[in-house]
């Protein structure tokens, strides 16, 4: 995709439900920078040999020679997919602890955030700290599982291993979600019977039993976990370009084996298997020390591509891979010395990491628009200052901020999120000025 034109984004500022409005948020080093490389490559502004090399909003000259990002870097981006268009104001974070201020400021301004979690290192001290602070601003955060080819090429994991492990991956984080929503339910559960507990006489006989789950129970906590056939999950390698939800295999593989993409949805994260002689999936594939679908027919094939072309480099093998999946490699990729290059050409054209990414944030982020009654009066609101004790005519542009409206009669807001340190002498009061009798 090229270079859009800016009447076009200035057209799509307009349309507010095609916005989205998200940061990138990662322990150090499980690949935020990387990923936003291949995200800006798709507007064609960084070519995309060079995404994951450039560390395209890593600005800074410190941060290009010590390898991190320091300070939070905006871009907007264009994504089309089918007849939908849609602008992307995306952030990439810092993931240093030393920088989680610029992460605090970063989550205020969006709606939705991307979590980045390492395939080999799982959830880390600071994945934690940015899944609690898109929860304390009442984002929706997706997930994607990254560096995945570091299970293939570095821990040499059989494909079978790699789901195992990426099972639990996915319990680490959703156990980390699953603690904050009990927490913010007990919390609430304890304010609303302590007004309760309060109102009981003190003649009443015996010790009172107080039910800390009873709030649990009632409570629907169905829509914050991540699970791969729910959409909000990508597993991707962004240094070596590819990445895919699973509804992308169900779709490729409903035409092949003529089952019905939903069920393969339902049935390709899980305990399925497929009986090849009645033709069908059935589920208890570990009790019975059968393949998973997953293991079957995805890791699989990623799998012995990376046996193909990084390891044996077979070039014949190779060949046959690039026709079955009716891909174009040009020549040079196919003869050069570093396997990853032809590595790179297969699988961007394969399973696109920005593709799946891209999809995934337009789906299941919310546009600026649907932003909850509560967030709003939290952003109005400084500190510990309550929301009622605001003046009128500032509470009425309550409406406003969730209208979200582009009309021109619609009164703007402008929201600080940081405010930066300046030298006196750099304000331009204070410049000295060079004109003849001043």
């Amino acid at each position: 995709m090229g270079h859009t034109s800016l009447e076009k984004i200035i057209a799509l500022q307009k349309k507010t439900s095609s916005i989205r409005n998200l940061c990138i948020l990662a322990h150090v080093d499980h690949g935020k920078t990387t990923l936003a490389d291949c995200l800006v490559a798709t507007n064609g502004i960084i070519s995309s040999r060079l995404a994951g090399k450039l560390r395209y909003l890593d600005s800074r000259e410190d941060e290009q020679i010590r390898g991190i990002t320091m300070k939070s870097s905006a871009i907007t981006l264009h994504y089309t997919t089918g007849e939908n268009e849609y602008l992307i104001n995306l952030i990439d974070s810092p993931g240093h602890v030393d920088f989680s201020s610029e992460v605090s400021t970063a989550v205020r301004l969006c709606d939705g955030a991307i979590v980045i979690v390492d395939a080999v290192e799982g959830v880390c001290p600071q994945t934690q700290v940015v899944l609690r602070q898109a929860w304390l601003e009442n984002i929706r955060p997706v997930l994607v599982i990254n560096k995945i080819d570091r299970l293939i090429v570095e821990l040499k994991l059989t494909s079978q291993e790699a789901f195992t492990h990426l099972q639990k991956i996915l319990e680490q984080v959703n156990a980390v979600t699953g603690s904050l929503f009990t927490s913010k339910v007990l919390e609430e559960r304890a304010e609303k019977d302590a007004g309760a507990q309060s109102i009981t006489t003190e003649n009443s006989a015996g010790d009172q039993v107080y039910d800390w789950s009873a709030g649990l129970e009632e409570t629907d906590d169905s829509d914050l976990y991540f699970s791969p056939d729910r959409g909000n999950v990508v597993f991707a390698s962004a240094i070596d370009g590819w990445g895919f939800r699973v509804h992308q295999f169900a779709e490729m593989y409903s035409q092949k084996m003529g089952i019905r993409s939903s069920v393969l949805l339902k049935t390709l994260w899980g305990d399925f298997y497929l009986n090849t002689k009645a033709k069908r999936i059935m589920k208890g594939a570990q009790s019975k020390g059968k393949k998973p679908l997953f293991v079957q027919l995805v890791l699989d094939n990623i799998w012995s591509l990376y046996d193909a072309v990084v390891t044996r480099r077979d070039k014949e093998k190779v060949e046959k891979m690039v026709t079955s999946l009716g891909l174009k490699v040009m020549p040079r990729d196919l003869r050069h010395s570093d396997p990853k290059v032809l590595l790179c050409a297969i699988c961007s054209q394969w399973l696109p990491v920005s593709q799946a990414v891209l999809s995934m944030v337009c789906e299941k982020l919310p546009s600026p628009a649907e932003m909850s009654s509560e967030r709003a009066e939290k952003l109005m609101c400084v500190g510990a200052r309550r929301f009622d004790s605001l003046h009128e005519k500032t509470q009425e542009l309550k409406k406003a901020f969730l209208d979200c409206s582009a009309d021109g009669m619609a009164p703007v807001i402008v929201f600080v999120s940081k405010m930066f340190a300046v030298d006196p002498k750099a304000l331009p009061q204070n410049k000295q000025r060079t004109e003849s009798g001043h």
